[in-house]
């Protein structure tokens, strides 16, 4: 039996750089959420634009997962 540690060194790599980076899209779409909530002088465009930014963060999440289990299942 032989493995393949070229080929077992890309998944690791592939597989650790998507995890940090899709928790790094979710943390800045809680951030994004959070921010308004937090800051009290914060109204008006710019707390728009930070819930859009936040929305935007958690649809590229959903499509991340749903990407993942469509190459899990197909």
């Amino acid at each position: 039996m032989s493995i393949d540690w070229h080929a077992l060194g890309s998944v690791l790599l592939v597989t650790v750089l998507s995890t940090v980076g899709l928790v790094g899209v979710f943390t800045l779409g809680v951030l994004g959420l959070s921010r308004p909530a937090a800051a009290t002088v914060q109204r008006g465009a710019t707390a728009a634009l930070s819930r859009a930014g936040a929305y935007v963060c958690f649809a590229a999440c959903a499509a991340a997962v749903a990407y993942g289990i469509y190459l899990i299942a197909g």
